[in-house]
């Protein structure tokens, strides 16, 4: 085999699900979800859609919310399709609002909120300030 052209679409689903699983979920899902069917169908597995972290982590210990483009495409086009597989979420306060409000997450049994001020947290769960 003196050229050898393997592609990603070659791999058994195998080992796509040991090479996806190292690697970050929501980049995963911005950057393969509706490429095909097949890895749709990978990517919608529980291992992936189990627990999301719709944030970014910076050194020095930062927490800041995704960009509004990639955001966007989640509540829009991603989260759609697999709001109901989504036990955990773990999101930003600025953007915690615009992801929930996004989807009916009817398996959602845990939230991780960063950044959550006590006046934003009032609000968002009470109505009040």
């Amino acid at each position: 085999m003196k050229y050898s052209c393997v592609q990603l679409n070659d791999l058994p689903d195998e080992i796509l699900l040991l090479i996806f699983k190292k690697l970050n979920n929501i980049e995963l899902f911005y950057s393969l979800i509706g490429v095909n069917k097949r890895l749709d169908k990978i990517l919608r597995d529980c291992i992936f859609t189990n627990t999301l972290t719709l944030l970014e982590y910076f050194s020095y210990n930062r927490i800041y919310s995704l960009s509004d483009p990639i955001l966007n495409r989640f509540c829009w086009q991603i989260l759609p399709n697999i709001e109901h597989k989504i036990k955990w979420f773990n999101l930003e306060a600025s953007s915690m609002e615009r992801i929930l409000l996004s989807g009916n997450y009817s398996n959602l049994s845990g939230l991780g909120i960063y950044n959550i001020t006590k006046e934003n947290g009032l609000h968002f769960f009470t109505g009040k300030m």
